[in-house]
């Protein structure tokens, strides 16, 4: 795998960060440009414009998430340690990458027609994953699976923000634990309450 270049990994953190405080419609090339030490024209060495930065964001992770579920669920044992290994991955994505939640619920209507329409395809790969495992795990799940899948997903990307957990909060190393192991279980709650509930009239 051929190594990211540095200065275009800190030009999309910091474009993350900025898009995400302040929304995309908000941030100007020039201040990206600022926040990494360049000028604002100099970016277009590494990115095409904001609208590219935007893409590049959403559709890499995206891609990331994907990717990484697959490898994760082929490389478990059995259903459950699946379950149990994509569950640690969206954890840490959720507690790691607060900006790039942000972009994926505020910003993805900002993105072109054939870019968004990536993102989607992504994303209900992602979903359809997760479901066939959370199947195989809650076997009475059926229908329900998708939207509890759904259900998860919100649960995981929104808590570590709205709420800290014990003294030293989530960005605490003790905090942090304690917010992966609350989020762990409220999952798995959530899908076995929805298995045990059955389909909905």
């Amino acid at each position: 795998m051929v190594a990211e270049n540095p200065r275009r990994a800190q030009i999309r953190r910091e474009a993350a960060r900025l898009f995400a405080e302040r929304g995309f419609l908000g941030v100007g090339v020039d201040e990206i440009g600022r926040a990494v030490g360049i000028s604002g024209p100099g970016l277009y060495r590494h990115f095409a414009g904001k609208d590219a930065m935007l893409a590049d964001l959403l559709i890499g992770i995206s891609e990331r998430l994907l990717d990484q579920g697959r490898r994760r669920v082929d490389g478990a044992d059995d259903p459950r340690a699946a379950l149990e290994s994509l569950l640690q991955g969206h954890i840490d994505f959720a507690l790691d990458e607060s900006a790039l939640i942000t972009l994926h619920d505020r910003e993805l209507l900002n993105l072109p027609d054939k870019e968004r329409r990536q993102v989607r395809s992504l994303q209900r790969q992602y979903v359809e994953l997760w479901v066939g495992v959370a199947r195989d795990v809650f076997p009475g799940l059926g229908e329900e699976a998708r939207p509890a899948v759904h259900a998860v997903f919100g649960l995981l990307n929104s808590t570590p923000h709205s709420a800290a957990v014990g003294p030293s909060g989530a960005d605490h190393p003790a905090g942090r634990a304690a917010m992966a192991e609350l989020l762990h279980r409220l999952a798995l709650g959530a899908l076995g309450a929805a298995a045990e509930t059955g389909p909905t009239a």
